[in-house]
């Protein structure tokens, strides 16, 4: 069971681009996400930590831990960009690459070593390359497998190499907490304290049929992994499930016209989305989440693959009329296209439509205007050029 599997996490990613950038926030506590009063914290710097700030906490709670602190917005085409460079460096290693988002990635380095060393050597020089060449840091897992790989990079944090050698594992896995295991929450971790088990080790003394009795069959993949053993290979290739757009409001919506409003936008950026991979979405789903936190899901199978963004809002405003929204405060409304597939795979019509003619000649002139002036560059004026029976408004 050799080394051969690399995990590689960028170190508080959004908050080191923003540093990078503008030299003077370099020291300082940073968060980085949306506004002060509803927003959540994408990421924040190493420096704001101490003061108990996290991702996902409410900006809110994170200016009161850290009144200090350097608010900056979120922008992710620039961490788009970035991300592009750094799997650039990645690249240079090897194609067996399986991004789990644009800062952190698994690579299998099998077969890799006559060109360029062992994976711990590997390692080492796309650590040097990232901050050299893009004024990063990377920390590193080096293990058999993939599990073991993102706990040894967990554990490098901040700037930082791990390797956990093969007849070491043990030596590394016995002492952790039950809660660094994947898929371990704060919910099974207190079932497993209940019965004794603070430890990896601890859980070790627990037979595969006392953890499948408790977790069902995921019992038995924990079992596996309190031994360090994961089949899982990296995977080069994962087509995306789903494509949608979502967007918490800096104050509650109440008009189903500004819903409406949103929801087409929305529309529109799914759809160019789609258009731009090539596929089209057979069902969508509508999410809601009221002023009181409640949330809930609305979904469809569209009646043809679409990946217009009329069609899909057409569609979206079915779903939205089988919610509360205008007679309840709206917080967060979300779009998102499923069921995808090729495009232009669904019958072709004997009789083609001249307006759904018109429609896909209209969808590819937005699609041009969007590469040359940018996705928020082109946008329909209003609403009120769609038919009152969709929108509310008038003809």
């Amino acid at each position: 069971m050799a080394n051969t599997i690399i995990h590689l996490d960028m170190d508080a990613f959004y908050a080191s681009v923003e540093q990078l950038d503008f030299p003077e926030l370099r020291g300082l506590p940073v968060i980085v996400g949306g506004g002060k009063e509803r927003g959540v914290v994408a990421a924040c710097s190493y420096e704001a930590r101490p003061f108990g700030v996290r991702s996902a906490m409410p900006i809110s709670r994170a200016l009161r831990l850290c009144p200090v602190a350097v608010l900056r917005p979120v922008r992710m085409a620039r961490y788009q960009e970035v991300s592009k460079q750094v799997f650039a460096i990645f690249a240079r290693y090897t194609d067996r690459i399986e991004p789990l988002s644009v800062d952190e990635a698994f690579l299998d380095v099998s077969g890799c070593e006559r060109l360029f060393g062992p994976a711990l050597e590997i390692a080492r020089k796309i650590r040097k390359e990232v901050r050299d060449e893009l004024g990063l840091a990377i920390s590193a897992g080096v293990a058999p497998n993939k599990f073991l790989a993102k706990l040894g990079s967990e554990s490098a944090k901040p700037d930082g190499l791990l390797e956990i050698a093969p007849d070491k594992v043990d030596d590394f896995l016995l002492p952790l907490p039950v809660g660094r295991i994947w898929g371990v929450g704060a919910k099974a971790a207190e079932q497993l304290h209940r019965y004794g088990c603070r430890t990896v080790a601890d859980l070790r003394r627990m037979s595969e049929a006392q953890l499948k009795g408790m977790f069902g069959v995921w019992g038995e993949r924990l079992y596996l992994l309190a031994r360090g053993e994961d089949s899982r290979s990296v995977e080069v290739e994962q087509p995306a499930k789903s494509f949608g757009a979502e967007e918490t409001f800096s104050s509650d919506l109440r008009r189903i016209e500004d819903l409406q409003r949103e929801l087409l936008a929305q529309a529109e950026k799914v759809a160019a989305r789609l258009r731009r991979h090539g596929i089209e979405a057979r069902n969508l789903t509508l999410k809601i989440r009221y002023d009181d936190f409640e949330t809930l899901t609305r979904r469809l199978t569209l009646a043809e693959p679409s990946a217009n963004g009329l069609a899909l809002y057409r569609a979206g405003l079915e779903l939205l009329r089988r919610t509360e929204a205008g007679a309840r405060p709206v917080r967060l409304l979300g779009l998102t296209a499923g069921g995808l597939e090729p495009a232009g795979q669904a019958q072709a019509s004997l009789f083609p439509d001249a307006g759904m003619q018109r429609q896909a000649e209209l969808d590819l002139a937005l699609d041009k205007l969007s590469e040359r002036f940018g996705s928020g560059g082109v946008r329909r004026g209003t609403l009120l050029d769609l038919p009152k029976d969709e929108t509310g408004s008038k003809k």
